[in-house]
C-alpha cells in the first residue's frame, strides 16, 4: 500500500477541499444537470454534456483525495525534537555556494507543494537532496543548467 507523507496543515486542507466537493460542487452540478435535462433532447444539449464532464471531474477529484486521506502518513513536525537533521516537514534555509544566494524552503507532501510560496515536494530533486542532511551540510544538486552547490544553514521545525 502506497502511503502519502503529508504534513497536519496538508492534510486539513485535504479535508476542507473534500467537505466543499461533498456539501457544495456536488449538489450544484446535479442541480446543473437536472436544470440541463428539462431542455430537452439530450443528444444536443451542450449544457448537459459540461455538466456531466464537470461530475465526473468532481468525483474523481474527491475519489484521490478520499484514497489519499486513507493513506495518508501525517506527520505534524512540531512534535519532532529538532536535532538539526532536514526532514519531511522541515523548513530549511540553503545558500548557494557561488553566488550566496538564500533561500528558504519547507519540505511537504506532494500535493501540498507550491514553489511560489517555498513550499517544495518531498519528491522533487531539491528535497530528496536535503533529506537526512544535517546543519552545516554541503550538498550538489543536479539541475539542467548544471550541478549547484548549497549548504545548509538553517533547519527549523515549524508548522
Amino acid at each position: 500500500m502506497v502511503q502519502y507523507p503529508m504534513t497536519a496543515n496538508g492534510a486539513a486542507k485535504l479535508r476542507s477541499e473534500l467537505t466543499l466537493l461533498k456539501t457544495v460542487t456536488r449538489p450544484e452540478i446535479v442541480k446543473a444537470i437536472a436544470e440541463a435535462r428539462e431542455h430537452g433532447d439530450l443528444k444536443e444539449n451542450a449544457e448537459y454534456h459540461a455538466a456531466r464532464e464537470q461530475q465526473g471531474f468532481c468525483e474523481g477529484r474527491i475519489q484521490d483525495i478520499e484514497a489519499k486521506l486513507s493513506n495518508a502518513r501525517i506527520i505534524d513536525i512540531t512534535n519532532i525534537t529538532n536535532n538539526g537533521k532536514v526532514i519531511f516537514g522541515a523548513t530549511v534555509t540553503i545558500v548557494n555556494v557561488d553566488t550566496d544566494a538564500e533561500v528558504t524552503y519547507k519540505i511537504v507532501g506532494d500535493d501540498e507543494a507550491n514553489i511560489k510560496i517555498n513550499l517544495i515536494s518531498v519528491s522533487s530533486p531539491l528535497a530528496r537532496g536535503l533529506i537526512g542532511k544535517a546543519l552545516n551540510d554541503e550538498i550538489s544538486i543536479v539541475t539542467p543548467g548544471g550541478t549547484i552547490d548549497y549548504e545548509i544553514i538553517n533547519v527549523q521545525y515549524i508548522a
